[in-house]
């Protein structure tokens, strides 16, 4: 009798205790501070073009958030626009059926920076000298050297402003017609690019100088080429300059050598002012 009053006893016991310990279970309750949503952003950033190339005037580019892209009518004209809305400034991109850029003023045809009588760059595009392409004439100029050649930047980056001031004293002394044949107006020069550079003594001579014939021969193995050809002028908007080479990076400057063609030619492109 005892031993089943004590089982009892027992089993009661277990089950009270398995009732309290259910009783303490809780389901903890959510907060505001436990509740967390990620966002993705979405960032398109300002590409740099090819090598050196600087897509903004401050040398710099930010990556912002972008909350829609607006896709308007293709015309015939413009295969597609894409304007886009960011915290700081509006990038429009243009892109034409010739595979032309606009960007922030400044445009591109793959990748590669234009500038001519056609298209010119922003007032305030004020990059200085590129560092790729200063690099790449060191690189030159040590070769050319190395074979007992002298070759030197006699002009390199200009302002917008400076251009402006050198244009007109060439207009005033030569007349505007003729000025358009040598000097570029403000805003379509390559000098203001930071890419393009005047060897030695910037005059026709230098073509028939040792250094002349070697860099015409050898200056595409560091990214550059003679940018305005004899026989082109027609076609570049520029009298031949043997002096004048522009940095596309190894492989573009290669195959525009190669081609036997302009700038122009090889991107199928003019090279005219508006008036």
């Amino acid at each position: 009798m005892k031993k089943r009053v004590l089982l009892t006893l027992l089993i009661t016991s277990g089950i009270i205790t398995s009732l309290s310990a259910c009783a303490e279970k809780t389901v903890p309750t959510v907060s505001d501070e436990t509740v967390t949503t990620e966002y993705i952003s979405t960032t398109i950033p300002i590409p740099d073009g090819p090598v050196g190339i600087v897509a903004s005037t401050d040398n710099s580019y930010s990556e912002n958030t972008t909350e829609e892209a607006v896709m308007p009518s293709v015309t015939d004209e413009t295969s597609s626009q894409i304007t886009s809305e960011t915290t700081s400034e509006t990038v429009m991109e243009v892109t034409n059926n010739k595979g032309i850029e606009t960007i922030n003023g400044i445009t591109y045809i793959d990748g590669v920076l234009i500038v001519n009588k056609t298209y010119s760059l922003p007032k305030d595009y004020n990059p200085g000298v590129d560092a790729t392409a200063e690099s790449a004439f060191k690189k030159m100029q040590s070769a050319a050297a190395s074979e007992g050649l002298n070759i030197y930047i006699s002009s390199g980056f200009r302002s917008y402003d400076y251009q402006s001031g050198l244009y007109e004293r060439y207009a005033q002394r030569d007349g505007y017609a003729a000025a358009d044949r040598y000097s570029a107006r403000p805003g379509h020069s390559e000098h203001q690019t930071g890419l393009a550079f005047d060897l030695n003594s910037i005059d026709d001579s230098f073509a028939d100088t040792r250094e002349g014939k070697w860099v015409a021969e050898n200056c595409h193995k560091y990214g550059f080429i003679i940018r305005y050809p004899k026989g082109k002028e027609e076609i570049t908007g520029y009298m031949y300059e043997s002096w004048h080479i522009r940095y596309l990076g190894v492989d573009m400057a290669t195959k525009v050598y190669e081609s036997g063609k302009t700038l122009e030619e090889y991107f199928g492109i003019t090279s005219e002012y508006d008036e």
